[in-house]
């Protein structure tokens, strides 16, 4: 089985707005409800698990994932207070027979089922891969910069990636990876960097650069743009 895990629980702060980002509206719809809808329709995906803020769940089902009324959604679960403590919480609720686990943020709405399949091919295709993440080569100068934001060095960029979601998993070692976690207290900036602690490599994909992350209201309307057939993408 290759299951899903679209984490919402977040408060959406940085937005700016009451109500958060995942049940803010783009071409009509709730932002979550866009990113489910293409896991539904991603043939690859056998099963969902949608991780949301605890005290909204019957709102999340009623605006969004109701909505979308996909077979595939097994689980609808409450987060915590960390993005890593929403994955585990996803984890526990997948049933032993994933064998696959892809975990995506509910707020980057502009993931394709193409790139979802690419991704999970990629890991199914070599054995020697424990995980592969989506993402693009850094295209901006990148700085180090102190305290007080005075800039000491420029690092090479040809060395870096900025990492998206989807990132697709072996099951087990992502298993062994939040048990590890939970052990020690590593706390991770995404899934990879708690699978990487673990044997095994994991491959970065280069994936759309349009499959942005939904963070500051001004995203919103790129995002409305992108769905609508308002944009086209560029690398430059």
């Amino acid at each position: 089985m290759r299951a899903a895990i679209i984490v919402a629980g977040g408060s959406g702060d940085r937005l700016g707005r009451e109500g958060g980002k995942q049940l803010a509206r783009v071409c009509g719809r709730p932002l979550l409800y866009h990113t489910l809808a293409v896991f539904d329709a991603c043939p690859t995906i056998d099963a969902i698990v949608v991780v949301v803020h605890p005290e909204r769940i019957e709102e999340y089902r009623r605006e969004a994932i109701d909505v979308v009324g996909s077979p595939k959604v097994m689980a609808v679960v409450p987060g915590g207070e960390t993005r890593q403590q929403s994955v585990a919480a996803g984890l526990a609720a997948l049933p032993g027979s994933a064998a696959i686990v892809v975990v995506h943020d509910g707020a980057r709405p502009l993931v394709t089922p193409d790139v979802i399949t690419d991704a999970v091919r990629v890991l199914e295709g070599d054995a020697t891969l424990v995980g592969v993440v989506v993402g693009h080569p850094s295209f901006d100068t990148l700085k180090i910069v102190d305290e007080d934001g005075d800039v000491v060095g420029t690092v090479d960029r040809s060395l870096f990636w900025a990492a998206q979601t989807p990132q697709v998993f072996r099951a087990e070692v992502l298993r062994r990876a939040y048990e590890r976690t939970r052990m020690d207290g590593f706390l991770g900036t995404d899934d990879a960097s708690l699978v990487e602690r673990c044997q095994g490599t994991v491959r970065m994909l280069a994936g759309p650069r349009r499959n942005i992350k939904v963070t500051v209201v001004e995203d919103l309307a790129i995002v409305e743009a992108l769905l609508g057939g308002g944009g086209e993408e560029s690398d430059e």
